[in-house]
């Protein structure tokens, strides 16, 4: 039986979380980069992972549309990101609105003490080595972002982050 590589996942918000989750729970060791607080950025209040910066809202949780219809895929594959938002739900009507901190620190606590994953806190400034997932988003150090343009070309990444209000 061959031992699997660990998973280089670059990146504590809601994709890196979910994808070092579901890796680890397969039975792959995974290493997660979180640069806060080594570097923080300018929309992060916290040092947790997941922290939702823009908006609590997940947006739809109706499952006869695509995002609601994606919601209930994601929880039968046991969605980390889906059990920790359904554990911190706020009223939002069709929408999946969480409690920000309670969601950010539920995601925290299961990641750091998952057996399988290993949470840095340190910034990436590289492309790491295969196998690897960059999960950085919008928030990317300007020292990750040259090298993925190095690797991409100049002008070639595209972020879309959509400023929402808070659900209250």
């Amino acid at each position: 039986m061959s031992v699997l590589p660990a998973v280089t996942v670059v990146g504590g918000g809601l994709a890196g979380c979910e994808a070092a989750w579901q890796l680890a729970e397969a039975g792959v060791s995974v290493v997660l980069y979180e640069m806060r607080p080594a570097k923080p950025t300018p929309a992060h209040h916290s040092n947790r992972l997941a922290e939702l910066v823009c908006s609590n809202s997940l947006r739809s949780d109706n499952p006869e549309n695509a995002v609601g219809l994606l919601k209930r895929e994601m929880e039968a594959l046991g969605s980390l990101i889906l059990a920790c938002a359904r554990a911190h739900r706020l009223p939002a009507g069709d929408a999946l609105a969480v409690d920000r901190e309670g969601f950010a620190r539920a995601v925290t606590q299961a990641v750091e003490q998952h057996p399988r994953i290993s949470v840095l806190r340190q910034e990436v400034t590289e492309l790491p080595a295969p196998p690897a997932i960059v999960a950085t988003g919008p928030l990317t150090s300007e020292a990750l972002h040259q090298a993925l343009e190095r690797l991409l070309g100049e002008g070639s990444l595209s972020f879309f982050d959509a400023i929402a209000p808070v659900v209250a």
